[in-house]
This record gives structure tokens, sequence and C-alpha cells, in this order.
């Protein structure tokens, strides 16, 4: 039996949740993250883009109206791209105004929500399901006047919401399927075992675990599935070679700025800001030239963390 393709995969998880046919089953997911009653769901975005192999045009989000026009975007993102807290305000923005036409009222706006699935810890919360709205600041005793309001207004508005669901602190906590969001999240990572669990407590992802049996089990959806893993794989890998190009570029820029003006500091100060990820054989590389401009290996000691042993064997080298 082939093994079933991973849900937390953008371009599964739109597949299976962008059918028509699997609305009840999305409906239910959402009821439990908003908490709310949805009466009509209606799916906006369900086909998948042909450019969907391709990670630089952005995660394939499931975007969705709900009762009274409310519109929720949601997203799988399992890299960090550390850039969740920009993605997300700007598909919340970019939704609430386009729920109004030109010349409309702001009166017809309609509510705004973000759900952002994860697979890693970004912001510094203790849950696992955060929700995140404009709230009021407490105010500076100089600036507070008495109005006589025996409750002040919390939010500064109720029409944009985020939701963040973070898969890796779920996991930590391994909890019990008593909930029926503890359900949903198992069926994206939990094991075959407690994916069946969540079935038979819940119809619905029954439903949605039988779907992705049967989508595991084709060929050209598993093609589907490799193309987009590899091209996320692939901007993973450039980011993180672009960054280690540009400490690289850093530690040399401050080197080279340092010689230039003849200061100790500067060598130092670049030295510094290049370091703070760079890798061993690039402190040696450094080291070399420090030693070349003779500095004294003590100092370079302090600067770069070296030992005394591995300044003496680049010396040698050198």
């Amino acid at each position: 039996m082939a093994i079933k393709l991973p849900l937390t995969n953008d371009y599964v998880f739109k597949r299976i949740f962008g059918q028509e046919d699997n609305k009840s089953a999305l409906k239910d997911f959402l009821e439990c993250i908003l908490d709310v009653k949805i009466e009509n769901i209606e799916i906006n975005n369900p086909e998948i883009p042909k450019n969907y192999y391709d990670s630089k045009f952005g995660i394939l989000d499931l975007k969705v109206t709900l009762n009274d026009g409310i519109i929720v975007d949601v997203e799988m993102q399992m890299q960090n791209q550390n850039n969740v807290e920009q993605r997300m305000p700007y598909y919340m923005a970019s939704n609430y105004s386009n729920t109004i036409k030109e010349g409309d009222p702001y009166s017809e706006c309609k509510k705004s929500i973000v759900i952002s699935i994860l697979n890693f810890n970004y912001y510094k919360r203790n849950e696992y399901h955060s929700i995140a709205r404009m709230i009021f600041e407490k105010p500076k005793p100089e600036e507070v006047v008495n109005m006589g309001y025996e409750k002040e207004d919390k939010y500064a508005t109720k029409y944009l919401e985020m939701h963040i669901i973070d898969l890796s602190k779920f996991k930590k906590k391994n909890p019990e399927m008593h909930t029926k969001i503890a359900q949903w999240l198992w069926l994206f990572i939990g094991s075959d075992e407690q994916m069946e669990k969540a079935g038979k407590l819940n119809k619905e992802i029954r439903k949605i675990n039988k779907k992705l049996a049967s989508m595991s089990l084709s060929n050209e959806e598993r093609n589907n599935y490799e193309f987009r893993l590899k091209a996320i794989r692939d901007e993973a890998d450039a980011m993180e070679r672009a960054t280690k190009e540009g400490f690289s570029q850093g530690i040399k820029q401050g080197i080279e700025q340092g010689i230039e003006q003849g200061i100790e500091k500067g060598i130092e100060k670049g030295i510094e800001k290049g370091l703070e990820k760079g890798k061993k054989q690039e402190k040696k590389e450094i080291a070399k030239k420090m030693l070349k401009r003779n500095t004294d290996i003590e100092d370079i000691i302090e600067i770069l963390g070296l030992t005394k042993e591995e300044i003496e064997k680049i010396k040698k080298e050198t």
C-alpha cells in the first residue's frame, strides 16, 4: 500500500480541501478553529495554478467565503521563510480591501481572517493555537480621561483576525482527542493509527482520510506532490546559500574596510558582524589575513575564538 501523502504539503492540502465534494469537511475544520457556526461556505480559488511546482509564486493558499461575506484565507507553511508576521497582515489587509468595490461605503467591508498552519515555532507563545486581533494598548496614566465607561472597548476592530496553528507545539503537547481541533490536527501529523482513531471520532475526518488514501495511489498526484516538494526544498537551499554568502561577504567587507581605514577596531567590528553565523573555515581565512598583518596571536584568539594550537597550525600553513 502506498504511503499516504502528507496533508502538511500545501499542494496536497489544497488539492484535498479545494474539492467541491469536500466542502462539508472544510466547513467542519474551520468551525473548530474559528469557534463559530458556519452556515454557508464557498471556495473562491479551488484550482491549482499551472505554476504550482514553483514555490517562488508563493504558498498555495485556500480562500473561502463564509456567512455574511466573511473572507478566510488558509495557508499551509512548513518551511520557515521568516516572513510570517509580514505575510499574514498582507493577506488579511488585501482580502479586506477586496470585499468592497470602488465607490462602495466602508460599511460594506466584510471581516477578513487569515489562518496559518505552521510546522515551526515562530512566535514566543505558549499555545499551539494563537489568535491575534487589533487590541488597544494600556494607556499612559497622564493620558487617561474619566469618561465614565465601566467597560472599555478591547478591540480596535472586529474585522481583522489572525489564527496561527503551530503543529510543532501541538505535537509537543501531545493532547488526547477530546476536542475537535485536536482530532483534525492529528490527521495532519499523526501516525496511521492516530489518523484512523480521529476518523472514528469524526465522520468528516474519516472522509478526508479515505480521500487522502485514494489520492496517494495516483502516480500523477504523487508526481505533482514530488514536484512541489522539490521546488520548496530548492528554494530553502537557495535561501541558505544566499545567507551564507551574505555572511562571508560581510566578513570580507568588514576586513577590507578596516584595512583601508587602518583602524584595528574597524576590523574587529567587521569580523564580529560577519561571524554571527559564520563557519570555522571562514574564521581560519580571517586568521590568515590577520597573521599576514602581524596581528598579535592573543588578539586573534580573543576576536575569533580559535585556540592557540589552531592559530599555530594556520600560521604554519600560511
